[in-house]
């Protein structure tokens, strides 16, 4: 039996070998590229104003679409948010996803709005439409309520009453700096292929103080299970999708705050009721329908357009983000198998997906194992601890690099954690985010495999509170 098992380890072994291999040098590769991009964009920032993209004719309207449901703590800031938002020719539709909490009411008394009818033509199936509200404060406003379908239902709905050529989905718990629109769409102006979907950075809501839709304070949560999330964001944001982006192997943009080309994405059909990440799989949707229709497209993120999102302030809401998560990126590579090693699809076909099939969903795997295997190991074979023990740590201490870094490149760059003492807590954070946090995200995303692997496809609901860390004036 102890053969056995020293052949198993052994095995495992070089599994978890080619793993940190693989996974850490693509990241120290995503490293490398967006420290670069993000420090030459901060400075082509201190030149290029937005003025001239403002007043341009040729800047095309945009059309908020903010899905909402049982959202009655958050919705009123969030909608005044998006109604402030600096950019010409905005809409805002909100739709109500048949919310059984006071939602639909707050929204009519915060903004005085009166039921209308409207005769439309829908290109996208979705559940019956119950009402359409307006504003005769702010007539550039749309509330829809309809039966509860889901959140892609609730984004069709709000995609069929879309009359601009770009829309913006934006989650009812975010809020919108004023440029983040115009800064959305600087690359989709200057883009030589056209760009089908375009994403920005997104960052902890929690601990800011806001005013009136405006982030008046920025400052860290106090909570350490947001500070750590806080840390989480930085790195994938600055690193990741940064990364990704430069190469051309964007998998997914936020659907938190995302814009897409409106007619593209009705032709591919919308967004699909069938999984529980309904951005991630658009975005791969769009660049596959493009790639076998011989179109070339692209998809960018641009690491300062900011949109502030609340992050989960208990175990038990972070645990149902994070299965949900993980389940919608495995759906997702699911449906993109054709696409995995296929050189049609470039960096995406070739990097991108099989990545994040290896390391993001593999890994959820091959991690917890790895943790699982070293006290066995140190039972029936202590010998074997020479190789894994050392693997293990030598990870841990290489992720930790990888944090640290972006806390750095964030104080590098656009500072938004002011006082000596928050850079210091976010470094002291960075130090101790893989060992206990990290393992607890693992659980997490472990829980989401195992839910995929049984045919899970519940959404599970975040809820969102006024966090005392987080003080509206």
């Amino acid at each position: 039996m102890q053969t056995a098992f020293s052949n198993a380890v052994d095995f495992f072994n070089l599994l978890l070998a080619v793993y940190f291999v693989i996974g850490n040098g693509i990241y120290t590769l995503l490293m490398l590229l967006s420290t670069v991009s993000v420090w030459l964009h901060t400075r082509r920032r201190t030149y290029e104003g937005l003025r001239e993209l403002r007043e341009s004719p040729l800047t095309p309207p945009v059309t908020i679409i903010m899905p909402a449901w049982n959202e009655q703590e958050v919705i009123v800031d969030s909608v005044h948010s998006a109604l402030q938002t600096d950019y010409p020719g905005l809409q805002v539709c909100v739709v109500d996803d048949g919310s059984s909490d006071d939602t639909l009411a707050r929204l009519v008394a915060a903004f005085n709005l009166a039921a209308v009818f409207l005769i439309t033509r829908s290109r996208l199936a979705t559940r019956p439409i119950t009402g359409f509200y307006v504003s005769p404060e702010f007539p550039n406003l749309l509330v829809i309520s309809k039966e509860r379908g889901g959140k892609s239902d609730a984004l069709n709905a709000g995609l069929n009453h879309c009359r601009s050529p770009y829309f913006c989905t934006l989650d009812a718990d975010c809020i919108l700096e004023a440029d983040a629109l115009l800064r959305l769409m600087r690359p989709v102006l200057r883009s030589r292929v056209p760009i089908v979907a375009s994403g920005g950075l997104v960052r902890v809501l929690n601990g800011c103080t806001i005013a009136r839709g405006r982030i008046a304070k920025v400052e860290l949560p106090r909570g350490t299970l947001e500070r750590f999330q806080v840390i989480e964001y930085l790195r994938s944001f600055l690193f990741g999708r940064t990364g990704w982006s430069l190469i051309g192997g964007t998998l997914v943009v936020s659907g938190a705050f995302a814009m897409f080309h409106r007619e593209t994405a009705i032709e591919a059909g919308g967004f699909r009721l069938d999984t529980v990440s309904e951005d991630m799989e658009l975005v791969v949707r769009l660049q596959r329908q493009a790639r076998e229709r011989r179109r070339r497209v692209r998809v960018s993120f641009s690491s300062d357009p900011v949109c502030w999102a609340q992050c989960p302030t208990t175990f038990a809401m972070l645990g149902r983000q994070r299965r949900r998560w993980q389940l919608g990126l495995l759906q997702t590579l699911r449906k993109a198998s054709p696409m995995f090693f296929n050189p049609a699809f470039g960096t995406l076909g070739l990097m991108s997906l099989p990545f994040h099939a290896l390391v993001e969903a593999f890994g959820a795997l091959v991690e917890p194992t790895g943790y699982l295997i070293i006290p066995l190991a140190a039972i029936l074979n202590p010998a074997l601890l020479r190789f894994l023990l050392p693997l293990i740590l030598l990870s841990l201490a290489y992720a930790t690099c990888l944090s640290v870094g972006a806390v750095a490149l964030e104080e590098m760059t656009y500072h938004r954690y002011r006082s000596a003492r928050e850079l210091s807590t976010l470094l002291l954070y960075a130090l101790l985010e893989n060992f206990g946090y990290r393992q607890l995200v693992l659980w997490y995303r472990f829980e989401g495999v195992v839910r995929f692997l049984t045919g899970f496809r519940e959404w599970e609901k975040v809820i969102h509170v006024a966090a005392p860390s987080q003080a509206t004036v």
